[in-house]
């Protein structure tokens, strides 16, 4: 492997003009097929196997035309003091708004409160259901734009008027300020880390450059793949974020090397083929990690995890090809590691500088931040490593009381609409009216269908946590009817998730009884079904994911323990970063310092979109930390200088990787959607523990205690595996003392 990429290395830098006339002409022809493609269209949602896709689907046969899954859209009224929603002036506007909303495009229904019994008992509040042809993601912006604006004449009229339901909840999206702040910061820590404008380029560039590729080649097979803006959106995170992790690997030890007095090809075909054989693997974890989303069964899950794994396939390619090439332009504007400091230091130092007097003056260095803090952990590892582990577990106690759920309105900012809206319904109705839910009765096999549909009706009204069950609603065939049942708790509560399992439950006997089968759909039930599904395969996901990553460490590492130790550390940062979220967002602690307005359920997709994204990245830095450790334990260091070794080469660079990582999804924090707040916060959270806690500081303990025995592997295991040579030992044929600065000086005359 390192020597392939040496080669590979070489011939980018040499051929720097192909390469990036390659890379520059596969951006042009993404761009222009993503500029001329077709409009994605619609994204479909579904959640096969669950009990609210089968009414769902049973009802696009049963009831065709009437778009069961189609997203609705709530206007609430609320009459001035001393008015009431039944005064004659304000039916007038009601009505009014009611005819307006029914003119507009993809809508299949909107209601008439004063028909619909949809006022309070004190009058004050009403509201209108708009229904529509497609569910809420799919909506056209245009849609949702009229809706927000339908009661704008109701308000000039002097009512209160909020909108909400799910027609509103697909069109929030997050800004590009995340982006945006994550790019500066990294700009900053990348200046910093490599020592120049020019070296702290390569990175952005690169990264930009690939993620270009890889999001515009998402828009091109949008509509053909049915691929929504959210695959485009994780693509661009997470492409954006390794992107300029790796090329920052590269073009450090490509520093290195140069201060160890190689020669600017020699340089970046050894940084290629060192650096570049971790950043290869460490792609793959991410790959491992996001393809694994398919376990779920949940299509747009596996579309969005397949779509950011290409992205990242694509970020692995151009750091491999493009730096090396890029390395070749930038010259000699890419100083050796240390230069720039030995430079102020020594005034009296000749300009220029033979491989000798490099060598020299790295042994002589001073020991930085990395080295320092390696040697403090190897003399108390024991300390380090309990400190670090009961920290992290007492921060993880918080995840044994996780809910799972999904937002609803309920959780929105209280300045939104569609906040009001909700509290507003609760106000008037009681907050079950916010999550009604539908259920499906199939009688189809029953003798008596219309009293079948009766008695599931009366049954339902029995249950407790019930306020209002409406009559049973056939089909034009009689044999199937729809009932729609009020909880008395909020859509996100554990009551509301109580009653629709009672209902479940009580779905045997109705079937025995009856011979109708009963299934419990809506939105409420779909969003419970969504969290359970999800639940449900974080274990297997788990298991898929860190087997194949852990079998892939031992390829890397030539070791059982190492890899195990990484996988440990792993699940030990995700749980610390799961009580977290926990602590935070269901609990309320310390809400107020990122803006949480409203506690409650987690997020049912943070659970297993944490373990995805956090545990591609996490490898990333295990790989690049530990394979520098392995290799000087290869070239004959023993193992706890092996470690001290490896820090201090990689520890300034996966600190700033991290810090880089950090900025991105930070800056999703500031966003005034829950969702979008608590996935920042969640995957920041984690990326810090996992970063400057375990492989910053239990890493290395673990490793001082374990010894030579960290680097064990069975003899029989050894000769079966493939020697990946990730540390560069077979790069050891191509030194040459012969090969120093003058002899670069005299190529690169030439060359340019």
């Amino acid at each position: 492997m390192a020597t392939f990429l040496y080669n590979l290395g070489r011939l980018a830098f040499r051929r720097r003009h192909f390469v990036a006339l390659i890379w520059v002409a596969l951006l042009t022809l993404a761009g222009v097929g993503a500029a001329s493609a077709p409009a994605a269209g619609t994204t479909s949602f579904s959640i096969p196997g669950t009990e609210a896709q089968k009414a769902f689907d049973l009802l696009e046969q049963r009831f065709p035309g009437a778009s069961a899954d189609g997203a609705t859209g709530r206007i609430v009224f609320k009459a001035p003091d001393g008015q009431k929603m039944t005064d004659a002036d304000n039916k007038a506007t009601v009505a009014k708004t009611v005819k307006e909303l029914g003119g507009g495009t993809e809508v299949v229904s909107v209601t008439d409160p004063f028909t619909t019994n949809a006022v309070s008992k004190d009058g004050s509040v009403a509201y209108t259901s708009v229904k529509y042809e497609v569910p809420g993601m799919e909506l056209a912006d245009s849609t949702r734009e009229s809706l927000e604006a339908a009661g704008d004449d109701a308000r000039a009229a002097g009512l209160t008027v909020d909108v909400g339901g799910d027609a509103l909840e697909a069109g929030a999206e997050p800004g590009a300020a995340g982006e945006i702040v994550g790019i500066a910061i990294a700009a900053v820590v990348l200046v910093i880390t490599l020592g120049s404008i020019v070296a702290a380029g390569l990175p952005l560039l690169t990264a930009i450059i690939g993620v270009g590729i890889g999001v515009s080649t998402i828009t091109v097979l949008a509509k053909a793949l049915d691929l929504g803006d959210t695959t485009s959106t994780l693509a661009l995170m997470i492409g954006l974020a390794v992107g300029i992790d790796y090329a920052l690997f590269i073009v450090s030890r490509y520093r290195n090397e140069l201060a160890e007095g190689r020669d600017r090809e020699e340089a970046a075909g050894r940084a290629t083929g060192t650096a570049g054989s971790a950043v290869v693997f460490a792609g793959l974890t991410v790959v491992i990690a996001l393809a694994g989303l398919a376990v779920v069964n949940v299509p747009m899950l596996t579309k969005m995890g397949l779509a950011a794994a290409g992205t990242v396939v694509i970020a692995v390619l151009i750091a491999l090809t493009m730096i090396p090439a890029m390395l070749g332009y930038a010259g000699r504007k890419i100083r050796p590691a240390g230069e720039k400091r030995k430079s102020s230091k020594e005034r009296t130092s000749s300009k220029e500088q033979t491989s000798s007097d490099a060598a020299t003056s790295q042994k002589q260095a001073k020991p930085n931040m990395g080295t320092r803090w390696a040697s403090f952990v190897i003399r108390r590892p024991v300390a380090v490593l309990v400190l670090g582990v009961v920290g992290l577990g007492a921060i993880a106690l918080p995840a044994t009381q996780l809910e799972l759920g999904l937002p609803d309105d309920g959780s929105q900012p209280t300045s939104t609409t569609q906040r009001r809206a909700y509290d507003t319904l609760s106000e008037g109705f009681g907050p079950g009216f916010n999550g009604p839910l539908m259920i499906v009765v199939d009688a189809k096999d029953s003798d008596d269908p219309t009293a079948a549909f009766g008695d599931v009706a009366d049954g339902i009204k029995d249950l407790k946590d019930v306020v209002t069950v409406t009559p049973p609603a056939p089909n034009k065939a009689g044999d199937t009817a729809t009932i729609t049942v009020i909880p008395n708790s909020k859509p996100s509560s554990t009551q509301t998730e109580d009653l629709v399992h009672a209902i479940r439950d009580k779905g045997s006997d109705f079937k025995a009884d009856t011979d109708a089968e009963v299934l419990v759909t809506g939105t409420t039930a779909m969003n419970i079904d969504f969290s359970q599904k999800l639940n449900d395969a974080l274990v297997p996901y788990l298991a898929l994911v860190v087997g194949l990553a852990f079998l892939l460490l031992i390829v890397v590492f030539r070791s059982i323990l190492v890899p195990l130790k990484a996988a440990l550390g792993f699940l030990l940062s995700v749980l610390a970063a799961l009580g977290a979220v926990v602590a935070v967002f269901q609990w309320g602690w310390f809400s107020g310092l990122i803006g949480v307005e409203e506690t409650g359920p987690i997020m049912s997709m943070m659970p297993i979109f944490m373990v995805g994204v956090v545990f591609g990245l996490a490898m990333d830095y295990e790989v690049f930390l530990v394979t520098r450790m392995r290799e000087a334990f290869v070239h004959g260091e023993s193992a706890s200088q092996a470690v001290v070794t490896g820090f201090r080469h990689s520890a300034r660079v996966v600190v700033a990787a991290a810090i880089i990582m950090m900025a991105v999804f930070g800056g999703f924090i500031s966003s005034g959607e829950s969702m979008i707040k608590m996935i920042g916060f969640g995957l920041a959270i984690a990326v810090f523990f996992d970063a400057f806690v375990v492989r910053m500081a239990i890493v290395p303990a673990v490793l001082a205690l374990l010894g030579k025995k960290a680097w064990w592997l069975p003899k029989w295991l050894d000769r079966a595996l493939p020697n990946v040579d990730v540390e560069g030992e077979g790069l050891r044929v191509h030194d040459d003392p012969a090969k120093g600065s003058d002899a670069d000086e005299d190529r690169e005359l030439v060359r340019v």
